[in-house]
């Protein structure tokens, strides 16, 4: 298990994103409503950034900020085109007060 530390809890509130990037790999780590998501800062419509968008806290979905799809933060779904393929997601744990993602 790769583990890449993300932050402190208290420095990533409800409602924020903050992107990390480790090695070629770059995500957006959210914390929506306080449970911790992260997804491929990627969009699966044409490869360019999907974490800089905007986002939604309350529905989860993040905004490409390109051409406007909607992918969930949750799942990694496409919600709305052009988006038609997902887009990974890595689980999230918090150890210690520490954020941590596993880009394994």
């Amino acid at each position: 298990m790769a583990l890449t530390e993300v932050g402190r809890a208290e420095e990533l509130p409800p409602g924020s994103v903050k992107i990390v990037h480790a090695g070629e790999i770059s995500v957006g780590v959210y914390n929506l409503g306080g449970e911790f998501y992260a997804i491929e800062d990627r969009c699966s419509h044409d490869d360019g950034p999907l974490c800089e968008g905007e986002f939604d806290p309350e529905e989860g979905f993040a905004v490409c900020p390109r051409h406007g799809a909607h992918i969930d933060i949750r799942s990694g779904s496409p919600l709305t085109l052009p988006a038609v393929l997902p887009v990974e997601t890595f689980p999230v744990t918090v150890e210690d007060g520490i954020v941590k993602v596993d880009l394994s």
